[in-house]
């Protein structure tokens, strides 16, 4: 299915309460055609998400061009991290991924980093979706990282003070994802949340979706690394039920 809407300013990205996002982290092009031509067609995929490995070796045009030869569903530019510089390089930033419909944000270098850059990709028409907690152990400060749960909680506050609704969370800390959504509905939104860390980063999808709500799945390796890609696809989007 291919009816899904792209981001522009604050429309949503995604019209699907549910959904599962292939996170292309292949290292070719012909790995990356081969992903979204056994799953584009898959009732329950909604977009793709790519990053640097494909799109600084072979370019973000070059990219989209190929995902585009066989489907229109949105696709998410995922720096690894973006919004980790100085204010100013947040226009250049939403000039340099043109051709992609929305971008993920980790705005960790403080406050006026993040209200730079959420305006200047709006400002270019992208969809925003903005992380503050990773899955990978050792990120946030209970457990020997650096940002504390209190840093994350602040960096949604501003984002959605924006007019940002759509995150990112970590799928494989479903209690966190319950305490972001708490937090946010109690600020009158209704957040819309994307979640890493599934499958092979020890996240369940049903656990997950269960907690978050309007919440859509980015699964990467147990996805693209699968000896039947579209199947795998098909199984995973039952588990959103």
């Amino acid at each position: 299915m291919e009816s899904e809407s792209r981001g522009m300013g604050n429309k949503m990205i995604i019209n699907k309460e549910r959904s599962i996002i292939p996170s292309c982290d292949v290292d070719t092009l012909e790995k990356l055609s081969e992903l979204v031509k056994e799953t584009c067609n898959v009732s329950g995929i909604s977009a793709y998400k790519i990053g640097f490995e494909l799109c600084l070796k072979f370019s973000i045009p070059k990219v989209v061009e190929t995902i585009r030869d066989h489907t229109k569903l949105p696709i998410i530019y995922d720096h690894q991290k973006a919004a980790t510089d100085i204010p100013e390089m947040g226009t250049n930033f939403a000039a340099a991924v043109k051709g992609v419909d929305a971008v993920i944000l980790f705005p960790v270098m403080g406050p006026e980093t993040e209200k730079a850059w959420i305006n200047a990709c709006k400002k270019a028409g992208l969809g925003v979706i903005v992380g503050g907690e990773m899955t990978h152990p050792g990120f946030s400060e209970k457990e020997g990282g650096f940002i504390s749960e209190e840093e994350s909680l602040k960096i949604y506050d501003i984002a959605s003070d924006l007019g940002v609704v759509e995150f990112v969370v970590p799928g494989n800390k479903p209690e966190q994802i319950k305490k972001y959504r708490e937090f946010l509905e109690n600020k009158g939104i209704s957040p819309v949340f994307y979640s890493p860390g599934l499958i092979t980063q020890g996240g369940d999808i049903t656990e997950s979706a269960k907690a978050a709500g309007k919440w859509h799945a980015i699964v990467g390796r147990a996805l693209y690394n699968s000896k039947d890609i579209k199947k795998s696809a098909e199984e995973m989007v039952k588990a959103l039920e």
